[in-house]
Order: structure tokens, then C-alpha cells, then sequence
């Protein structure tokens, strides 16, 4: 039994929608990363999904260049968190008005 190119996709609505949720919804800067994650993990679902049922290797490629950028953003993404929270001591998105005018 194969699953069809429509559970994939419904999938990755569902997996995009939490992650739109969470950077929605949380205040805390590393929940919003995750949430981003989460957003370009159904992206990657799509992509693999597509590259499956259309027999072709591009969608593959694009979705190891999307993993490593997302490694890539989510280090740069900690790595300003670690910078915020040591000067500011938090990593609420609220109180974060350093760049405010």
C-alpha cells in the first residue's frame, strides 16, 4: 500500500501551519526559531514528495541546499540569541527594543 502525493502534501499544510503558530504565538526568540524550522521542514516534505512521484533528482537537490542553509540559520539564530540574552539577560521578543529608534 503507497501512500498518494496528497498525504504528503497534507503533511507538510499541517507541519507548516504549526510552525506558523508557533512563530506566531511565541514570545520567546528561541520558539520562534523552532517555529521556523518547522516551517522549512514542510517545505522540505513538499520538495521530497514532489522529487518522488515526479521521478526527479532536482527536488532532492533542493532539499539538501534547504537543509544545510537551515543549519546554517539555525546556528546564526542561536548564536545572536546566546549574544541578546548575555547582554540583555532575556529572550523574550517583547522586551528586545535594542534596534527601537
Amino acid at each position: 500500500m503507497s501512500m498518494g502525493l496528497q498525504a504528503y502534501l497534507v503533511l507538510a499544510a499541517l507541519v507548516f501551519a504549526i510552525g506558523l503558530f508557533g512563530v506566531l504565538t511565541r514570545r520567546n526568540a528561541i520558539g520562534i526559531l523552532l517555529g521556523i524550522e518547522l516551517m522549512l521542514n514542510a517545505v522540505n516534505i513538499n520538495l521530497v514528495a514532489f522529487a518522488r512521484f515526479h521521478a526527479d533528482l532536482v527536488g532532492l537537490v533542493f532539499t539538501l541546499f534547504t537543509i544545510s542553509i537551515t543549519v546554517a540559520e539555525v546556528g546564526l539564530g542561536l548564536a545572536i540569541v546566546i549574544a541578546i540574552f548575555r547582554v540583555r539577560k532575556t529572550v523574550e521578543a517583547d522586551h528586545l527594543t535594542l534596534l527601537r529608534g
